[in-house]
């Protein structure tokens, strides 16, 4: 039933595409008859705007993984460095988020903890939307941030690094059967920010999977179940994300490939000092528009990439 919801959106979006080129065809008979340069404006922009929606269909078109159409959960990490660290991590979580709303998808935070005077040391965001995973992978990896901090009296230069994973969202059941025995379930007080409640009852959940010492931990609701219901859901992905990389390392292994670590290189430096620049550095695409990348603009990097790995079992 999911694949048939799927199949049918896609089949919708290009129906749309060619009734908008049909009707511009329409429109572009009329300017032939009659000069209209207002006319001639909008068929150029309406021109523009299908050929921009074409390349994002060709490019849906390639992908190859049966997760590609999922939603996606993604989680932040604050590296070393404390406010610094954390602050970007927060600017990265408002980024994604502007680049989920940008795109239509619905973006719920699941679970979030606190810097303590700043930002986030962590957060997990549930995107969903038509191949949210699909796109958002290419963000999986190290980003760095260059900038002149404004927590530094001195007015210095300062890096900071985050972590960003991104999991294919699990099919309850389907692509991971989770035994009761396999885990254990442990309740405890949210910790940070949360109101009297949050801190008087043992309402946070930590799972974890025995098997796998994997763990995921809930504690932004009030409730001790939806907390769990959270947790469990994470803990599912992330064991469809670990089945996925024995894959990709497999296949690596047969190619003679080499998978480097999770905390290895950064994948892309965003430098606000001493000039501006975004530059990934597995596709060498880069843009001095930093603003417009902080603030979602991310389909130049995330096109680049997928150009550049699709079909060709990316992570």
């Amino acid at each position: 039933m999911q694949r048939l919801a799927d199949n049918r959106k896609l089949a919708e979006r290009w129906r749309g595409l060619e009734k908008r080129v049909a009707d511009t065809m329409e429109l572009l008979n009329l300017v032939e008859e009659e000069s209209n340069q207002k006319l001639e404006g909008e068929i150029q922009s309406e021109v523009e705007e299908m050929a921009a929606h074409l390349d994002e269909l060709e490019l849906e078109l390639a992908f190859s993984s049966e997760y590609d159409t999922r939603n996606a959960i993604l989680s932040i990490h604050a590296g070393a460095g404390g406010t610094e660290s954390q602050d970007w991590a927060e600017m990265l979580m408002r980024m994604y988020l502007r680049w989920s709303e940008r795109h239509g998808h619905r973006a719920e935070i699941l679970d979030v903890s606190p810097g303590e005077e700043a930002g986030v040391k962590s957060v997990v965001i549930e995107i969903t939307g038509s191949y949210a995973y699909g796109y958002l992978q290419s963000e999986h990896g190290v980003h760095r941030l260059v900038r002149i901090s404004p927590y530094d009296a001195d007015r210095a230069r300062h890096t900071s690094f985050a972590m960003v994973e991104v999991m294919p969202e699990a099919e309850t059941d389907v692509d991971i059967r989770i035994e009761p025995d396999d885990i254990r379930v442990d309740v405890f007080r949210s910790s940070g920010p949360g109101g009297q409640h949050m801190q008087k009852t043992s309402s946070a959940v930590r799972i974890t999977h025995l098997t796998t010492g994997l763990i995921a931990t809930s504690q932004s609701e009030r409730s001790q179940h939806q907390n769990k219901e959270i947790a469990m859901k994470l803990l599912q992905s992330r064991l469809l994300e670990l089945e996925l990389k024995k894959k990709a390392e497999e296949r690596a292994r047969l190619k003679g490939k080499r998978i480097s670590a999770g905390w290895g290189n950064q994948i892309r430096s965003y430098v606000l000092h001493p000039y501006r620049m975004v530059k990934d550095h597995r596709t060498n695409y880069q843009t001095g528009n930093t603003d417009d990348v902080l603030d979602g603009g991310l389909d130049g990097l995330i096109t680049a990439y997928l150009r550049e790995n699709i079909g060709g079992g990316r992570r």
